[in-house]
């Protein structure tokens, strides 16, 4: 069985950026790219699911900066940290006796409100952000509770289709 080059390094300035292996050309290709970990974890995520839906596997490697420099990340580890987490592991698992966890949760669902607001935006057809946008992204994410970032996607994603 042959084995698949390892992903290279990719090049320019240290950002995050997702690349897929294509097995019928045994090459690897950048598939998402942001100055922000959230958008392409979110891109993994939605390329996951779409492509095992179809019955295939999809080998991605999820690279972005670490002290100025490229960084290879578990590319798993991004994409199922869009998962919603259990009410019962929120409300019990994270308990104030465990400070390392109620933090990990705390990121975890930080990072979920910003992919939230991200894909609302990318319905409504807004995807060239920039950084004032990203600021709002995360001020917006710091401020409101999953369910109400959840409704603020959703009017974005109804007011897209009236266009």
């Amino acid at each position: 069985m042959p084995t698949r080059p390892q992903s290279p390094q990719p090049s320019g300035t240290p950002r995050w950026v997702a690349m897929v292996y294509r097995p019928s050309s045994e090459t690897w290709a950048v598939c998402a790219e942001s100055p922000h970990r959230s958008p392409v974890q979110y891109a993994l995520a939605e390329m996951a699911h779409t492509v095992r839906a179809r019955g295939g596997d999809l080998e991605v490697a999820l690279w972005g900066p670490r002290a100025g420099a490229w960084e290879r990340f578990d590319a798993f580890a991004a994409t199922t940290a869009t998962a919603p987490v259990p009410a019962a592991e929120a409300s019990s698992g994270a308990s104030s006796s465990d400070p390392e966890r109620l933090s990990r949760l705390t990121e975890r669902m930080d990072g979920r409100r910003r992919q939230v607001l991200v894909a609302g935006l990318g319905k409504a057809g807004l995807h060239d952000l920039g950084p004032d946008d990203f600021g709002a992204v995360e001020a917006l994410a710091e401020r409101l509770d999953e369910t109400t970032v959840r409704r603020v996607a959703h009017w974005l994603a109804l007011a897209a289709g009236r266009r």
